[in-house]
């Protein structure tokens, strides 16, 4: 039988490694979404992908848990600057409405208290 924590942990992995792997899949999606600001968009959108599959996978070793979380709560941190991008932008980046876009900057707050 499986308890909520790990429920919620293996949730969670699954979420990182699915978001992450698709930076690899669909980078289109992640290239207009990065503040022009930054250099090297496309290394660091990979970056990105990489850090969300490894914190994911992370999660899973029982060694490497705690470790892996606080290594998403930083990158949740570190890519914040790129959702505010995206509001101030009125959501275009993204394709999607600036209401959406504005409404998806709390998530990222519920997301560092998951992990």
């Amino acid at each position: 039988m499986i308890d909520g924590k790990s429920f919620s942990r293996w949730t969670q992995a699954a979420v990182y490694v699915a978001a992450g792997s698709n930076h690899f899949i669909n980078p289109h999606f992640y290239l207009p979404v990065m503040p022009p600001f930054l250099p090297e968009p496309d290394l660091l959108h990979k970056l990105a992908g990489a850090a969300e599959i490894a914190g994911g996978v992370g999660l899973l070793i029982p060694r490497l848990e705690k470790k892996a979380a606080w290594g998403l709560i930083l990158l949740l941190i570190v890519i914040f600057p790129a959702n505010i991008y995206v509001a101030i932008e009125g959501g275009a980046p993204m394709g999607t409405s600036a209401m959406v876009a504005w409404l998806r900057l709390p998530f990222q707050i519920l997301f560092i208290a998951w992990a």
